[in-house]
């Protein structure tokens, strides 16, 4: 048995959720159009070139979810899921995840990607466990602050580390990552077996360098 981990946006998704939700929030007006979908460019292009301020980013991005009910939001998520992300299931990464599950192996995603943008995300794919960007929640509000470390880079490391340190070490036999971004080097690097999916110039590179497998789930 083996742990399988996936990234979620432009791996698994045919896109971002991160930057779609961001588009959304404007389409919606709960946010100001001109100076929020501005920002929410800028970010996006900071992250794939990979100098993405995260902290900055995040005050930035999980504002909304301060400013609004968990009602709301939730009823905002969902029609987000039918507008927007349910078209961007790719069938060929399925397809992969299905393998892995008839292989008895653990299903993981890891995003930098806030928890409650992911969340349904992964019960589309029918995977269980999920680490991503935790936004502190209290008494039923969002604070607007991150709990824990946010899963970004080098974070998404620290967060596999503790959720594999809970009881589930013997996991970490055999492991697979997949991911399109060169900001998963650093946890591509450490598994068994990485792959290159759908990847950007940077992965790309480093994949050739390090004889890693090279595919595509578009």
């Amino acid at each position: 048995m083996s742990l399988a981990i996936f990234d979620l946006d432009n791996t698994l998704i045919a896109g971002d959720s991160d930057f779609l939700w961001g588009q959304f929030l404007v389409e919606q007006s709960v946010v100001d159009a001109v100076h929020y979908e501005q920002a929410n460019a800028k970010f996006y292009q900071d992250y794939k070139a990979g100098i993405l301020d995260i902290q900055e980013y995040l005050e930035f991005s999980l504002k909304p979810l301060a400013d609004n009910p968990l009602d709301q939001l939730l009823e905002w998520r969902q029609q987000f899921v039918e507008e927007k992300i349910k078209k961007l299931i790719l069938p060929k990464a399925q397809r992969r995840i299905d393998w892995h599950r008839s292989k008895g192996d653990t299903l993981l995603i890891i995003t930098a990607t806030n928890h409650f943008v992911t969340e349904p995300t992964a019960k589309l794919y029918g995977v269980k466990h999920l680490l991503a960007t935790n936004p502190e929640l209290i008494n039923g509000r969002y604070t607007g602050k991150v709990d824990g470390t946010p899963c970004y880079q080098g974070g998404k490391l620290i967060n596999l580390e503790q959720w594999l340190s809970d009881g589930r070490d013997e996991l970490a036999k055999e492991t697979w990552f997949y991911s399109d971004s060169m900001n998963d080097i650093p946890l591509l690097e450490q598994v068994d077996n990485a792959i290159a999916v759908d990847a950007d110039q940077e992965l790309s590179k480093k994949a050739e360098q390090e004889g890693w497998l090279i595919t595509s789930f578009r």
